[in-house]
């Protein structure tokens, strides 16, 4: 835990690693406390009138329903990270379980889990979602944030593998094994800790990753469903007004390059962080 607080530390001290926290901070203050002190971002209080563009009363303007789109852009927000947080908790939680197993027992327990990750590899992650959301015709979001986490692990699993490898040959695990202490003992107090820093860049950089598929998941109809506001349902529908109404999309987009330049900016500068050449 300490090796991890100091690569976010030393990820504060570059440019962009506090460029893209504060904004990741700001997304998501917004997101939780927004809500409160915007329209019902459901209401549609004058649907004849159309979209408004944007102004004092709607400073994103409205959509063709008369949808406030600041609301739905907060309260998109709000879905999209709620989203990509637990999805990526999900699949960083069993990357690490198999990588941690796969790296330290070795031999066969190795060989077959890491056969079956290059399997699933050389599935495209995004033809998988395809399939299964595409013959769900209405997918909860408990079941849309499995999904993308149960097919999100496999890099991750790799990555934890290859640092436990490295770890186990260090002093204080050999001296730990000389001593009898249990594996689970050496798992949790000697590896898991030290092998933080690759696991937290690999969970900030695939926020940004999740963040894209949902979206773009969403754009395809087969994600988030309405009426529950999301950036890439929000696109969807701006189909309709491209040209009359732009901002009904221009802003969630937005919002979509914001966050996930942001995550990626973050995650690039943890990754320098915890890598020994950039010291």
């Amino acid at each position: 835990m300490t090796l991890a607080l100091d690569a976010i530390q030393r990820a504060w001290r570059r440019p962009g690693g506090r460029a893209g926290a504060v904004l990741l901070l700001v997304v998501a203050i917004t997101a939780v406390i927004g809500p409160w002190f915007l329209p019902d971002p459901l209401a549609q209080p004058d649907i004849l009138s159309g979209s408004l563009p944007p102004g004092l009363g709607h400073p994103f303007g409205t959509d063709q329903l008369s949808r406030d789109v600041l609301a739905r852009v907060v309260v998109g927000a709000r879905i999209s990270l709620s989203v990509a947080l637990l999805a990526v908790a999900l699949s960083v939680t069993i990357g690490a379980g198999v990588g941690l197993v796969s790296g330290y027992w070795g031999g066969m327990v190795d060989a077959g889990l890491m056969r079956l990750v290059d399997g699933a590899l050389a599935i495209p992650r995004l033809f998988i979602l395809l399939l299964v959301l595409a013959v769900w015709e209405r997918v909860p979001v408990a079941a849309f944030i499995v999904l993308i986490g149960a097919t999100g692990w496999f890099n991750t699993s790799r990555v934890v593998r290859g640092e436990v490898l490295r770890l186990r040959e260090e002093g204080y695990v050999r001296a730990a094994e000389a001593l009898g202490a249990r594996r689970r003992h050496i798992i949790f107090r000697h590896l898991l800790p030290n092998a933080l820093g690759p696991l937290l860049v690999a969970a900030t950089l695939g926020v940004g990753d999740v963040i894209l598929l949902e979206a773009g998941l969403s754009f395809l109809g087969l994600g988030i469903q309405p009426p529950t506001p999301s950036w890439g349902g929000m696109i969807l529908d701006s189909k309709e007004v491209l040209v009359s109404a732009p901002w009904a999309g221009i802003f969630p987009g937005l919002a979509i390059v914001v966050t996930v330049l942001s995550a990626n900016l973050f995650g690039d500068a943890l990754r320098d962080a915890v890598d020994p050449r950039s010291a």
